[in-house]
Parts: C-alpha cells; structure tokens; sequence
C-alpha cells in the first residue's frame, strides 16, 4: 500500500514540465538536463547551483554510523562518522574535501545502478547498488566499513520534487528502514552490523545560493519517518507504518539551537506524528570559507511519542527509536 501516493513518473521533466509531487517507489534518474532552456538559466548558474548528494544512516544497539558523498559543483566533499551510543562520544569524525571529478562523483541514479564514490590521501568512500544490496564501503579516518543495505521486499521509497525559492526544482529519493549486514572496525573495536537498521537519503537539486533546513530521520522494523523544515517545505515529510506509506503535513522543530544536546520535539500539523527526541551526542561542524559557509550540527539519539495512520486512527506509542536529527544552513 502507498496511501493514495502516484508511482514516480519516469523522468523529473515531461514535456516541459517539472513532475512536482510526492510519490511511492523508485526513479530510475534524477536528471534536470531535459529543462527546457528557458527554465535553465544559463550553463554556469546550473553549475553553481547543482547540488547532489547521497547519505547513508546505519543504527544498532551500539553505535550509529553517519556518511555521505556530496558534489556541490565546485567541490566534492564527504564525511564519515562512528558514534559509540554506550559511552556516548565520537570514536571518528572525518571529512575531506577534493576537486570536482577528481575526487570521484555523485551520479543522477539514486538507487537502482547507484554508483557515488569519493577519494582523497589515504581514503575511499563507495555507495554501489550490487545485485539486490547498496553496498557501502569507507576506508578512511580509522574507519573500516563494510556494509550492505538490502533492497529486497522493501516497503515503497519516497520520491518527492518540488520547487525552490531562490533556485528552480529538487528531487530526493527517501529509503524506509533496510536491513543490514556487515561490520565497522574503529579506534581498536569491531562491531557487528548485522541486524542494523538502515536508510539511504539521495538528493539532487537546482538549490539557491542560501540554504537551510531542520531535519529528522528514524527507522525501525515496523515504524520510520522522515521530515524536513525549510527550504524543501513539506514535501519530503513521510510516515512508515506497517510497511504502508503515509504522507504527513508541515513539521515542526522545537529546540535550543544554542544547545542542540537538550530535548527536541518534532511533530506535524496534521496531528500524526508527535515525537521527543532526546539526543546522546552530536557530530557537528562550523566552517566558513568567505565565498562559502556551512553550520551543521547531526545529534544521535532515540525518538518516543506517538504516530497515526490517519486522523481516525488510534495512536501507535513509540520508544526508543534510534535516529538523528539536524540544524543546517548552507551558502554554497
């Protein structure tokens, strides 16, 4: 079941148009190059304002593990994080930049043939669709991962498209919770991934220059979310629930940007989902090149509240939902 979600068109762009809408299942590209030229605004802002990423979130019992591949245009950029939910630090935080191509790349499929990879000095990232898996691999900072997010009989992906202010369109293809396999060595210890719990975030868009965005993302077996608010508005905000695909209203964040370590609530106007986060530790960066900056700060902890199917429906409780959530703003 989708919840009266359409199946994805099958490109962003027919006749002319944008395909703007939420949808249940897989695209197979998140390909602008059929804007018609009007819409374009010229090879060097679409340049400039091209954006694509993929993150990959893996959650167990003792850690969560944080990556992604970003291509921003002129620069390609990653980041690989450990988090031990025991004794509640960072056991590796790295990132690097590099040179656009030639450091690797994000390509426009962002599930089905995936193939995004980042290399520098010394280390390797790799988000790869094998058969019925995205295989992800990090060597790099102290980390040594080996994992595979299993694609079969998963319940429907989001695709949401939507307008932006200040840029044109985006896209992003949302994973409900996969099943892992694999292992993390790190800082001396080995953890096993299997039974982890999963999600893939794989986005591309013509953004504007300035951009932010709150965000919260968990997954369970039977129970997941996704929301954002900010510069996407409300079209990625999706509920879980029984392997059934429900779209949610607006969100809201309610937290102390100074100290991103206390409570958060997250809830949607819609009344289906009302949440308490409660953070256990953060990766977070502040960086400012003149040209461009960055404010980013991720806390990993569990989520407990309630969800409904519909306004009708009797609440589900929820506890110790294993996720993130994040304050970013961006000039890129």
């Amino acid at each position: 079941m989708s919840h009266s979600l359409p199946a994805p068109p099958a490109s962003l762009v027919q006749q002319g148009q944008v395909s703007h809408g939420r949808y249940a299942g897989l695209i197979d590209r998140l390909d602008w190059s059929d804007l018609p030229a009007r819409h374009g605004k010229g090879r060097i802002w679409q340049w400039l304002h091209h954006k694509r990423w993929q993150y990959v979130g893996l959650a167990t019992e003792q850690v969560f593990i944080g990556l992604a591949i970003v291509d921003v245009g002129w620069c390609h950029t990653a980041f690989a994080y450990v988090f031990d939910r025991q004794t509640r630090r960072l056991l590796a935080d790295w990132s690097a930049d590099g040179l656009p191509r030639l450091s690797g790349e994000v390509q426009d499929e962002p599930v089905l043939r995936a193939h995004s990879t980042f290399r520098s000095w010394g280390a390797s990232l790799a988000i790869r669709q094998i058969d019925e898996a995205l295989q992800v691999q990090v060597q790099a900072g102290g980390i040594d991962l080996e994992a595979s997010l299993l694609l079969t009989q998963a319940p429907p992906f989001l695709l949401a498209v939507g307008p932006i202010e200040g840029g044109l369109s985006h896209a992003t293809q949302k994973s409900p919770g996969l099943p892992v396999t694999g292992q993390v060595s790190v800082a001396g210890k080995r953890f096993d991934l299997n039974g982890a719990m999963g999600c893939l975030d794989s986005s591309n868009g013509l953004l504007a220059r300035d951009t932010a965005w709150r965000w919260a993302c968990a997954h369970g077996p039977d129970v997941g979310f996704n929301l954002q608010d900010g510069y996407f508005g409300q079209h990625e905000n999706v509920l879980w629930l029984d392997r059934e695909l429900i779209p949610l209203g607006a969100a809201h964040f309610e937290f102390d940007a100074r100290q991103p370590l206390q409570p958060w609530r997250v809830w949607t106007d819609d009344g289906l989902l009302d949440l308490r986060f409660h953070p256990e530790g953060a990766r977070q960066q502040d960086r400012n090149l003149g040209f461009a900056a960055s404010h980013y700060v991720q806390p990993v902890g569990t989520f407990a509240g309630q969800v409904k199917a519909s306004p009708d429906a009797p609440p589900r409780v929820v506890t110790g939902l294993v996720g993130v959530t994040e304050d970013h703003r961006s000039r890129w």
